[in-house]
């Protein structure tokens, strides 16, 4: 069908230099809220936290407290790279039982899994995970923050107690999930209006709504006060887990007790001239690395032969994946609840951060004790038995985040993205044209991709040269689209690069959100 969309209008963002810090984020108002630590003084890590926390508020249905990711640091003192995986687990008590098949075949959201009856493992309070984020972040200020916990906190308390300003974009977010949210009183009472209509933003540039994020506030001010492990070991998460189980949940305190983020030893790999740092285990890290390790066979001697190398490799690295890992079959265009950012400060220390909820929306349930809207961690377990991610009790989720560094002559970067199943192809490519090509950020960021997620078909923004379609078209069938602001048909990368002593970020060129926030204000 024909697009009706513009085909001339071009859309581009500013990248300005600086030997300050810099943080690039999928919302401008978090970026800018780590750049005010990193004003005050703080580390990478500290404008992590802030920025975390803020993105949460401003982005609910992206990520938040009740989320998981994963994030990689790089310390410039010790040149060591550090991987944390706070990566969701299914609770102790879940019942396989509980999630029979219906026999309709493929379910209608991010993964081809056999579908579940009524949609239990992806929507309500049977689908929640334990959440990782929050004991994450504490597990790396504990190490290397600066800044007072409480303080990195503040910022995100204070926009909580505003609420979000719902503009086009929000609107356009809460409309696209209306019936969903619907269903449960408690997230249809905060994100919806009289329970059942999409919250708009109004007709004028002087009328205003905002969500009531006043119970989130709350909470996030007990975890502000309390430290990280509030929301695990305190009251704080004794209520949450109570609304889980009153909504028919599995999460318990116990489960929230027992839960630990990982800092491990990172997957660190040569490629050419290039090295690379990524996160092991049930990651997108270790497909990341096997597409490299494709491309490095191949002749990247020009942009053709380069997208080229790129299908094949993503196509392998896609292949071992689904027949190791479990994550299997074609992914629909359904929309991901996950969000990145990047930090460098000024010395040169790293941070990237991808968090998520998984779907957008989580599962649409809301935590009322605490306001926190919860993650459906449970749909990354495929419901059939017997196979390498099959859901059980207690065991950590597969997930899609890969938040990288990278590093070749005097240049290292922080990638990352959203976008579910796209986010390793689009990383993957951000991190071929510095270490193949030599782009800097802003020309990486503008750059034409393709997404190569595991199916039959290849997307191809149309903006790339008629050769390189062409080439494509050769060994794929190949499907060619715009990028635009919604829906994302490619994944949605924000970054950092630090050049010797200077500093660089961008976000994607199509967010309306994503922004970079700088250190030096001028």
């Amino acid at each position: 069908m024909a697009s009706s969309l513009s085909r001339t209008m071009q859309t581009r963002k500013t990248v300005i230099k600086t030997k300050g810090g810099v943080v690039a984020a999928q919302h401008r108002l978090a970026a800018e809220a780590g750049a005010q630590v990193l004003r005050a003084g703080g580390d990478a890590v500290d404008a992590a936290v802030a920025t975390s926390f803020v993105i949460g508020v401003l982005e609910p249905w992206m990520s938040g407290p009740a989320g998981g990711g994963a994030m990689m640091l790089w310390r410039a003192g010790e040149e060591k790279a550090i991987a944390v995986n706070h990566g969701m687990r299914s609770p102790a008590g879940l019942k396989v039982e509980d999630f029979p098949l219906s026999g309709a075949g493929v379910a209608g959201d991010l993964f081809p899994w056999e579908q579940v009856i009524d949609d239990v493992n992806v929507q309500g309070a049977k689908a929640i995970a334990v959440p990782g984020v929050v004991d994450g972040l504490g597990q790396a200020h504990d190490r290397y923050g600066k800044v007072p916990w409480a303080e990195l906190l503040a910022p995100a308390v204070s926009h909580a107690r505003q609420g979000l300003q719902v503009d086009w974009y929000a609107a356009l977010c809460i409309a696209s999930v209306t019936r969903m949210l619907a269903k449960d009183a408690d997230a249809a009472a905060l994100f919806l209006e009289d329970g059942q209509w999409p919250t708009i933003s109004g007709w004028t540039a002087l009328a205003e709504k905002r969500l009531d994020q006043s119970r989130m506030a709350d909470s996030l001010d007990i975890i502000a006060r309390d430290g990280a492990r509030a929301l695990y070991d305190g009251d704080l998460g004794a209520a949450m887990a109570r609304d889980v189980q009153e909504k028919g949940g599995y999460l318990s305190h116990d489960d929230l007790r027992a839960y630990r983020a990982d800092m491990q030893v990172p997957l660190s790999f040569s490629y050419r001239d290039a090295r690379f740092h990524v996160v092991d285990g049930l990651t997108a890290g270790p497909t990341f690395r096997h597409a490299f390790a494709e491309m490095e066979k191949r002749s990247m001697d020009s942009k053709p032969d380069a997208f080229a190398a790129y299908a094949d490799a993503l196509n392998a690295a896609y292949a071992a994946r689904l027949g190791s890992m479990g994550d299997d079959g074609e992914s629909p265009a359904a929309p991901g609840s996950t969000t990145h950012f990047s930090v460098v400060d000024a010395e040169g220390n790293m941070v990237a951060q991808t968090q998520t909820l998984l779907s957008i929306f989580g599962s649409r349930v809301v935590s009322p004790s605490t306001g926190f809207l919860m993650n459906n961690g449970i749909m990354w377990f495929d419901p059939v038995q017997g196979r390498p991610n099959s859901l059980a009790p207690d065991k950590r989720c597969l997930m899609n985040v890969c938040p990288i560094l990278g590093e070749v002559g005097d240049r290292r970067f922080a990638f990352g993205a959203s976008g579910g199943r796209k986010i390793v192809s689009a990383v993957t490519q951000l991190a071929s044209f510095v270490a193949d090509f030599g782009l800097d950020i802003e020309a990486a960021f503008h750059h034409p991709r393709i997404d190569v997620s595991g199916g039959p078909k290849l997307m191809a923004d149309e903006a790339h040269a008629l050769e390189v379609l062409d080439r494509l078209r050769a060994d794929h069938t190949v499907v060619t689209t715009p990028r635009s602001v919604f829906p994302y048909a490619f994944a949605c990368p924000a970054g950092v690069m630090r050049d010797g002593d200077i500093n660089t970020g961008c976000t994607e060129i199509m967010s309306p959100w994503g922004d970079t926030a700088l250190e030096q204000e001028d």
